[in-house]
């Protein structure tokens, strides 16, 4: 077979480290899995259809223990007070799996939540399925979808992790702020930084 090996198909970095993964969702796509019931930190089952506000709903693929998760988590609790009110709707999602049954399990989830103050959903991604669907790799990976249920901003949520004050690129805030006023968002796909989600071979 003599084709030139540039006309095969590139593959992402995450399609070779998690070979059951999907590549991340591409901007424009519709919401997936939004039936998906899930168990939250309230007991009860939650899923992304029921999670979405009128206007719209920003997914974080989170957890309870990474470093970068612990930096940026009150900046999820500002986002969902002034957005929640807007008609954003807001979930958390921890698909660290392979961690379920430790640092991970729901009973830490309450306790974290409860201790952090979260104002939103904090649901648990059994088998990581979302995770994989979504292509998420990081904690935290947000993805915002508009009122049409289209994937409209990936990536992180802002520009400095470790010092809220010198932030200068409000990534999140900025596309939602877009997005309810119908412009474009400037930056609609920025790279997430975290911990990688743990997920079972």
């Amino acid at each position: 077979d003599h084709r030139d090996l540039h006309s095969f198909p590139t593959r992402r970095s995450s399609d070779l480290c998690f070979g059951i993964q999907a590549k991340e969702l591409d901007l424009g796509s519709a919401l997936p899995l939004e039936d998906v019931k899930m168990m939250d930190i309230t007991g009860k089952e939650v899923s992304l259809g029921e999670a979405k506000g009128e206007n719209g709903l920003l997914v974080i693929f989170s957890c309870n223990t990474c470093p970068w998760v612990i930096k940026w988590e009150d900046r999820y609790v500002e986002l969902a007070k002034k957005y929640q009110s807007k008609g954003v709707g807001m979930i958390a999602l921890n698909s660290n799996e392979t961690t379920f049954g430790s640092v991970d399990s729901m009973d830490k989830m309450k306790a974290h939540a409860k201790e952090k103050g979260y104002n939103f959903y904090y649901a648990m991604d059994s088998g990581a399925k979302l995770a994989r669907e979504f292509g998420a790799t990081r904690t935290p990976h947000v993805y915002l979808f508009n009122a049409e249920d289209k994937l409209v901003y990936r990536g992180a949520i802002d520009d400095n992790a470790k010092k809220p004050n010198k932030v200068k690129k409000p990534y999140v805030a900025d596309a939602i702020n877009a997005m309810l006023a119908g412009n474009t968002i400037k930056y609609a796909s920025t790279k997430a930084l975290g911990c990688g989600i743990k997920f079972k071979d």
